[in-house]
């Protein structure tokens, strides 16, 4: 853009651009579009919580408490929300309880807790609670929609289908998601088995990180390793201070 000055008839040219939109902005865009590029298999269903006009509303004010600014932060990748927890929310690994509790964003859902949901707040709170915590990290998934068959819920791996279903629209999502200026050198992977070995394909074709830390799924450590959690709550610790230190 051009501004001519009296004085002398200076010409002063200046470039303009307008501020990229804060992560906020962009991340509740993304959410609330999210669209598979091909329906999944018979007897699947797919779990679109931003239909409802409370999620939204849960969303703006969570993501616009937390990242209300540009830097970047380092991915967290899960498999896909559940149905008591990211799909109803909206918010990875937040359950209405802990979106309630943990971060101060009332809400009037039924109070079901998700299992993953109370390990990660559990990691937050030892991390220094959610402000620091989001400061430095955004959680995803591998399919940010998540999946239902028979009223429960599904992974995505779990059915030959649905894997090669959602391969398109888990590269599209990973790639508009890292547009945003998120890291690309470290990224932590929820799910150390089927969840990491399926995302280090993706990345093997792609180059999306330079690494990917596979950290154990949350949901099996509250199911199968309780009595151990707080050990891996020290794991998931010592993997963050790699890129947080």
């Amino acid at each position: 853009m051009y501004y001519s000055c009296t004085n002398k008839s200076t010409i002063i040219t200046t470039n303009h651009r307008m501020p990229p939109p804060v992560l906020a902005t962009q991340i509740t865009k993304f959410l609330f579009n999210l669209k598979l590029h091909s329906l999944p298999p018979n007897a699947i269903e797919t779990l679109f919580p931003f239909a409802d006009e409370a999620t939204k509303q849960a969303c703006r004010a969570f993501y616009g408490k937390y990242y209300s600014d540009n830097r970047p932060r380092y991915c967290i990748i899960g498999i896909n929300p559940g149905r008591f927890g990211g799909g109803v929310t909206g918010i990875p690994f937040t359950d209405p309880i802990r979106l309630q509790q943990e971060c101060g964003i009332g809400n009037t859902w039924q109070k079901k807790q998700e299992l993953s949901s109370v390990f990660v707040y559990e990691v937050i709170k030892a991390f220094g609670g959610p402000k620091a915590f989001y400061s430095k990290f955004y959680i995803t998934s591998v399919s940010p929609l998540g999946f239902t068959k028979d009223g429960k819920n599904l992974n995505y791996y779990d059915d030959k289908e649905l894997i090669q279903t959602i391969r398109p629209f888990a590269v599209d999502c990973l790639q508009q998601q890292l547009n945003w200026g998120l890291h690309r050198t470290t990224a932590f992977c929820f799910g150390d088995g089927k969840n990491f070995k399926f995302l280090s394909q993706l990345n093997k074709e792609h180059g999306f990180f330079e690494q990917i830390i596979p950290l154990s799924h949350p949901r099996f450590i509250m199911q199968y390793k309780l009595k151990q959690k707080e050990l891996y709550i020290e794991k998931y610790l010592e993997a963050f201070s790699t890129v947080t230190i």
